[in-house]
């Protein structure tokens, strides 16, 4: 059961970990926001943790079906029309027979929860791929985001066992990748996962105890597939199976006298060959799409931020969430109001009210982050001045200066209080999801409407979206200038936007759903 919290994202930015050629977290980004999450929190996505460990499904591993499904997404791809690629067009593809298996829709099934309005699906199973092969003791394969959700199946282009060699050569240089690459990103592929005998009879022709044979007879990602071919000992049965037809990856490993394989049987060359290949592979894209640069965990974020009014004032409510690096930091954060002088000059103030700890994903320690620090504020924020932008001051308290954290230079902008999300009159309990939204000094002429996300199902699983639209809630008096506007949401939402025309002026509004405890 999924239990969720809402947050609003009011404008905001942070300041980015420093690593050269990292994506730069500008506001707003809902984009960024949500991807830094999912790879590095392990409570945002179910990329961050199913795979850990290797763990076991089918009588294979989650891993395996994970990096076998964003090939399958990317083979796609066509370099010379720049069309195709990772952009999940494999969810409307099952029907090949290039994708039978439990593991394609399974893995889907993974992902149901991830996406939202801005992260689709493709981003989605490319963090899979990097998580696999994380979680089976691979290499660290950057991530870049932006992909986009293709609306229909890609051509049948994803290459097959009984295929001869010419027509592999042929796939994989229309997806981009040369002969010895081809190669190589197949031993990288077939380190993880086997052959089912139930899936593919004319492969696995025989019996074996678990009805899979597994392309190495080791569990993790390594160059076992590698050693065991050079060494005339392996069992990869689409090198030595009883079907010479079905012998696909002999003749790729072979294609070039076994030169590429003596090169792959270095550990260490293997593990850089596989990190090039397979992060080439998930950036796969159409020509159309840019992807971000790579995203790493992200120093300084400001997360979970809410407005709304209560009790003569608008509640303000923020963390600031910091890479934990030891450091005792005591942080107040500062604003300045919307209108008129009720500040002092250096800004209105308050202290964090507490501090918790946040853990890691596996994939973020890797990367040296072992936890998150997340300050909380709560701050009552004058109703007729109200607040137009806010900052940190951060302490260290080791004789050195404060420092600011501001939005590199520009602060954190919250631009307008006039439509806002009411966590607090909203109701998400079991008996259903109602959606509160403040309207102020609302006119005759209002309409209130939410674009929501919707997650796919079990057998489909693409998200789709609605419009909910809002009534003036009698049960909600009007308070503290605000009129207040209910309706009912989809507890399968992911994230929605609301829209809004007041007074002639259009508002809009990214509420996102978050596991956000305490809100």
């Amino acid at each position: 059961m999924r239990y969720h919290l809402l947050g609003v994202f009011l404008r905001l930015a942070s300041i980015v970990h420093l690593v050269l050629g990292a994506a730069v977290f500008h506001w707003p980004d809902p984009l960024l926001d949500t991807l830094d999450d999912q790879l590095y929190r392990p409570g945002f996505s179910p990329a961050s943790t199913f795979a850990l460990n290797c763990g076991p499904r089918d009588n294979s591993t989650i891993a395996a079906q994970w990096l076998r499904l964003a090939y399958h997404d990317m083979a796609t791809h066509d370099s010379t029309t720049g069309t195709g690629g990772m952009d999940a067009s494999i969810v409307f593809e099952f029907d090949r027979p290039q994708n039978i298996g439990v593991g394609m829709l399974e893995s889907l099934v993974d992902f149901l929860v991830a996406p939202n309005e801005y992260v689709g699906m493709a981003d989605v199973i490319a963090m899979g791929a990097i998580n696999a092969v994380v979680g089976c003791g691979g290499p660290v394969i950057p991530f870049r985001g932006g992909r986009i959700d293709a609306t229909e199946a890609g051509p049948a282009t994803v290459p097959e066992p009984q295929q001869d060699l010419a027509s592999h050569i042929a796939s994989f240089k229309a997806q981009g990748f040369t002969e010895t690459e081809m190669i190589s990103l197949v031993a990288c592929g077939h380190s993880l996962g086997g052959v089912r005998q139930a899936d593919f009879p004319l492969i696995m022709t025989e019996d074996v105890p678990a009805g899979i044979q597994t392309f190495a007879s080791t569990l993790g990602f390594d160059n076992t597939v590698v050693t065991e071919y050079l060494k005339g000992t392996t069992e990869n049965v689409l090198v030595v199976g009883s079907n010479i037809t079905t012998r696909s990856d002999f003749r790729i490993f072979s294609s070039d006298g076994n030169v590429t394989m003596q090169s792959l049987a270095s550990p260490d060359n293997f593990n850089q060959v596989c990190a090039d290949l397979i992060g080439r592979m998930i950036d796969t894209v159409p020509s159309t799409v840019t992807l971000t640069d790579p995203i790493e965990p992200i120093d300084f974020k400001v997360w979970n931020t809410l407005l709304f009014p209560q009790g003569g004032s608008l509640a303000f409510l923020a963390t600031l969430r910091i890479i934990d690096t030891g450091v005792n930091r005591t942080v107040t954060m500062f604003w300045k109001e919307r209108t008129g002088t009720f500040c002092p000059p250096a800004g209105c103030s308050v202290p964090s009210f507490q501090v918790t700890t946040d853990s890691a994903s596996f994939l973020a320690t890797l990367k040296g982050v072992t936890a998150f620090k997340l300050h909380s504020f709560n701050a009552a924020i004058d109703l007729t001045t109200s607040i137009s932008q806010f900052w940190f001051e951060v302490n260290d308290n080791d004789g050195s200066a404060p420092f600011i954290v501001d939005n590199n230079g520009v602060n954190y902008t919250i631009d307008q209080d006039v439509v806002l999300f009411d966590p607090r009159r909203s109701s998400f309990t079991i008996g259903g999801l109602f959606m509160v939204v403040g309207v102020k000094d609302p006119s005759t002429s209002i309409n209130v409407t939410a674009l929501t996300t919707i997650d796919g199902t079990t057998t489909v699983p693409v998200t789709s979206s609605v419009i909910a639209n809002f009534e003036l809630d009698s049960s909600n008096p009007p308070a503290d200038g605000y009129m207040f506007y209910t309706s009912p949401i989809s507890g399968k939402s992911l994230s929605n936007t609301i829209h809004a025309t007041v007074n002639g002026t259009a508002y809009s509004l990214w509420v996102p759903f978050l596991d956000a405890p305490g809100v």
